[in-house]
């Protein structure tokens, strides 16, 4: 997929501040520190579009990127370890669950595991969510260069196992490896051609 343009739209904190047009959105979730934005900056070639940080939590709304004019990456808040007030997490929570469960343009859902931990009870509670909604998702399975290529191939077997999918893309946004498939899967998903 080329490129030709990425740029922050908006950060939403309420429903009422969603994007209304019809472009389709890719959605990428997982738990703080699971390395979102660091795979979307890799996976558009755009240092520093998405904010990384060391400390879990940092994003706290769900960010819009509009990508070539043609569709968006919703970037949204990490769940699990987030250095906030339950109150914070419970707001976040809510406005995640309102954005997947209204979203008509959400037309796929990318659920990030890191390959050194495998998934987590929170990682399965969203899949059931996603599925219980009818709202297609992939798996992809994040810092993939932290680990040898035995145990990587372990670790993709093992995600796809727990979580119960047939296909769990490998990535690392060091190498950019997994970058081709990923990017297939979000073409064929947004109807998208290029």
């Amino acid at each position: 997929m080329r490129v030709k343009s990425a740029q922050f739209k908006l950060a939403a904190t309420t429903p009422a501040s969603f994007p209304t047009d019809s472009r389709p959105q890719i959605a990428f979730l997982g738990r703080s520190n699971v390395g979102k934005s660091s795979l979307l900056n890799s996976l558009l070639g755009v240092k520093g579009l998405a904010r990384t940080s060391s400390t879990p939590g940092r994003t706290q709304s769900i960010n819009f990127f509009l990508i070539n004019e043609q569709f968006y990456f919703v970037d949204l808040p990490g769940y699990g370890f987030a250095k906030t007030s339950k109150e914070n997490r419970r707001v976040w929570g809510q406005l995640i669950e309102r954005y997947l469960a209204e979203t008509t343009a959400l037309v796929l859902s990318i659920l990030l595991v890191d390959a050194r931990h495998g998934p987590t009870p929170l990682d399965l509670q969203m899949k059931s969510w996603l599925q219980h909604y009818g709202l297609p998702f992939m798996v992809v399975s994040t810092k993939a260069d932290k680990l040898s290529t035995g145990e990587r191939s372990r670790t993709l077997r093992q995600v796809g196992s727990i979580l119960e999918v047939d296909q769990v893309i490998s990535y690392s946004a060091v190498t950019r490896e997994g970058t081709g498939p990923l990017w297939d899967v979000i073409r064929s998903r947004a109807g998208l051609t290029g």
